[in-house]
């Protein structure tokens, strides 16, 4: 005879209390990259593009997570989810835009980058800070080549993700997306309101 103990139900949180931004630069960069990639992929039911959720990365430990500022995942549904959990979803993330600060300096090039290259298998990794405060140039990409990941800075201001297709753009203290097929930036909020 065989005893059947219940499985204890784990809880996975959705929040931490910490502010989702360091200041207005950091936020609207944020805001406006999760805008122009989910306009980009508006058409892709299979992209899911998010940031600020807490992905999850170990079943049955909810201490095992992590919260990117701005990420793309490729071949997973497009819905609104509460968190990402790795083993339900079938795959880490592609892409991760991380927008940093002399306060997330250490976090952002540490623990964060540790766990997108050795455990979630993101492709690329862009850091931008927007502020200038310790970062320069201000924008550096990390890349997957194999096993390796290669760190690039922005030559002029600019990198190529040929994940996504796009060019990663320093303009001032802003972080644009430029699509080379249509030659044109991706709009962000703030360029819808102004109307440009």
């Amino acid at each position: 005879m065989s005893i059947v103990v219940p499985r204890k139900r784990i809880t996975y949180p959705e929040t931490d209390g910490k502010p989702m931004a360091e200041t207005d630069w950091h936020y609207k960069s944020v805001t406006n990259t999760r805008f122009s990639l989910e306009w980009h992929f508006r058409g892709r039911e299979d992209v899911y593009v998010s940031g600020n959720l807490f992905v999850y990365y170990e079943e049955g430990n909810p201490r095992k997570c992590v919260a990117p500022d701005v990420f793309v995942v490729f071949g997973v549904p497009k819905r609104p989810r509460r968190v990402y959990l790795v083993w339900e979803e079938g795959k880490g993330l592609d892409v991760v835009f991380e927008f940093t600060s002399k306060k997330t300096r250490r976090e952002d090039f540490g623990r964060k980058m540790d766990i997108y290259r050795g455990i979630l298998g993101v492709q690329e990794l862009f850091i931008f800070d927007p502020l200038r405060e310790y970062l320069m140039p201000p924008l550096v990409g990390y890349f997957r080549r194999g096993e390796k990941w290669v760190r690039e800075e922005a030559g002029e201001g600019r990198l190529v993700s040929e994940v996504l297709g796009l060019e990663v753009v320093v303009e001032g203290e802003r972080l644009r997306l430029y699509d080379p097929k249509t030659k044109n930036f991706l709009p962000s909020p703030e360029d819808l309101l102004q109307g440009t």
